[in-house]
């Protein structure tokens, strides 16, 4: 039986002369106006235990869970859920880790320099390409000049640069894809090919990222992520390492559509 409290069918009458897309789709820029004006593209350093607070009381599966993440790290840094939280995330994280790893940074910084020609080579404007990538290495240049955390933290909040970043490594994914188009073909679900996937689902800014994503930007530049993945599922967090084997630079907490970075300072 109904509620009394409930509408009755009927109620809602449609209005012809409304624009209710118009309406949602103010509501959502207002929603991501007020994201935007009290959450940082990339927060402070703060407690694991600060996920707790997010959490009810009662919500046991998630508090398990986070217990579970608590025996390996730390802390964790938020990162703003624009869609790119994954790509930011790995951009600050990685170049982070290179502060205090001279030979991997050599390593990066020369596919990073060779990556545009890449991309050139692949069909990608050259025009465009190259202005993303000149911001791109503007930025990862910092970590050669022993920049502090605080400074790469700035870059990464200012909208400009850290836009830029994340479309160019956008675009690194796409190129690895198409390159390794045999490999990624099979990962690719609804009849589309890698081009069409990469159009759709990697080159958009706010395009939320999956697996395939990860394993490409990893194998494009030769690093390893590790993600802890939090879910209803299970009793532990699941951890994953891409690609398999590897030795991890960036470690990462997934919650359904979000990524953030995990910190162990013990």
């Amino acid at each position: 039986m109904r509620g009394s409290n409930m509408m009755a069918e009927g109620d809602f009458a449609f209005d012809p002369d409304r624009n209710y897309d118009e309406e949602i789709m103010s509501m959502q820029r207002e929603i991501e106006k007020e994201i935007t004006d009290t959450q940082d593209l990339i927060g402070p350093l703060q407690s694991l235990e600060s996920l707790i607070e997010e959490y009810a009381q009662e919500d046991q599966v998630y508090r398990q869970k986070l217990s579970d993440l608590g025996s390996r790290y730390t802390h964790i840094r938020k990162i703003r859920g624009d869609g790119n939280c994954f790509f930011r995330g790995f951009g600050f994280s990685y170049l982070e880790s290179l502060l205090k790893n001279d030979v991997e940074y050599e390593s990066f910084k020369k596919i990073a320099a060779q990556s545009k020609d890449e991309l050139v080579t692949l069909g990608f404007p050259q025009f465009t390409i190259e202005d993303f990538h000149d911001t791109f290495m503007e930025v990862v240049k910092m970590v050669e000049k022993k920049c502090s955390v605080e400074e790469l933290l700035r870059s990464f909040n200012d909208q400009g640069l850290s836009d830029y970043f994340v479309v160019y490594l956008r675009l690194v994914v796409s190129g690895h894809l198409q390159k390794e188009n045999e490999f990624f073909a099979s990962f690719i679900e609804g009849g589309r090919s890698v081009k069409e996937f990469c159009n759709q689902e990697v080159e958009p800014m706010g395009k939320e990222s999956d697996h395939i994503h990860v394993i490409a930007l990893a194998q494009a530049f030769g690093t390893g992520v590790l993600i802890e993945y939090m879910d209803r599922g299970g009793d532990t967090c699941n951890t994953h390492i891409f690609p398999d084997g590897a030795q991890p630079s960036v470690h990462l907490l997934y919650r359904p559509g979000h990524y953030d970075i995990l910190y162990n300072v013990r």
